[in-house]
């Protein structure tokens, strides 16, 4: 794992490949119906409380908490996904932000949607993108993290290429008790893990986790 990458490199790939992304991924089609059911029950379990969908890209999974009743909000590092999803989704709140340095007060929402948005992200960047989901959940609150399961990492330049866009981007595999463990030094309390093998659309496992920050101060001394 060379956690070189930037987050300057993951705007400028998803900057270039903002409106394609957006065309061919529209909605939740691509995700397995276990998937769905975590993030279903995410949805119910926050309940009335905002969620914040952190790493929104252009807005198909804010749809869906929103066409569930859920009150979202979304950010993203990339100005050209948040200009897709306000053109597709006018309607939600999506913005330009990064999830390691979220433009909220402490305790702002019931629950923190982490789909996919930290794969690219070096351990020290991971590390305040976590953080700040703490910080920004209220006491109580969830937070959801969905990522590929696995070590190494993934290099999607050839995955780009064929699609004639030229991208620098790599995707970091981690270990569900990895970002269990990371989770949990930081005052969250698992409740849910699913874990899956991969499919002939998602070649890696997956792995999405539940947790439940306690009351009190999380533990910042990591």
């Amino acid at each position: 794992m060379t956690q070189r990458q930037t987050q300057g490199t993951v705007r400028t790939a998803y900057d270039t490949v903002a409106a394609d992304y957006a065309r061919s991924m529209p909605d939740t089609s691509p995700e397995h119906p276990l998937d769905l059911a975590v993030l279903v029950t995410f949805i119910a379990t926050v309940g009335t409380e905002p969620i914040l969908d952190a790493g929104c890209g252009a807005g198909r999974i804010s749809r869906y908490v929103a066409d569930r009743g859920g009150r979202v909000v979304g950010v993203d590092l990339s100005p050209q996904m948040i200009a897709q999803g306000r053109a597709l989704h006018p309607d939600l709140d999506l913005s330009v932000a990064s999830i390691t340095e979220l433009p909220h007060g402490d305790a702002s929402f019931g629950g923190v949607l982490l789909w996919y948005s930290t794969i690219h992200l070096s351990e020290a960047d991971l590390g305040r993108a976590l953080d700040e989901a703490v910080r920004v959940v209220a006491p109580g609150g969830y937070v959801l993290v969905a990522f590929q399961s696995g070590v190494g990492t993934r290099d999607l330049f050839r995955q780009y290429s064929q699609h004639g866009q030229d991208v620098t981007l790599e995707r970091y595999l981690r270990t569900p008790d990895e970002m269990a463990e990371l989770l949990a030094a930081r005052g969250m309390s698992e409740v849910v893990r699913l874990v899956r093998s991969g499919t002939e659309i998602d070649h890696d496992g997956q792995a999405m986790l539940l947790h439940r920050r306690l009351d009190g101060a999380p533990d910042r001394n990591l």
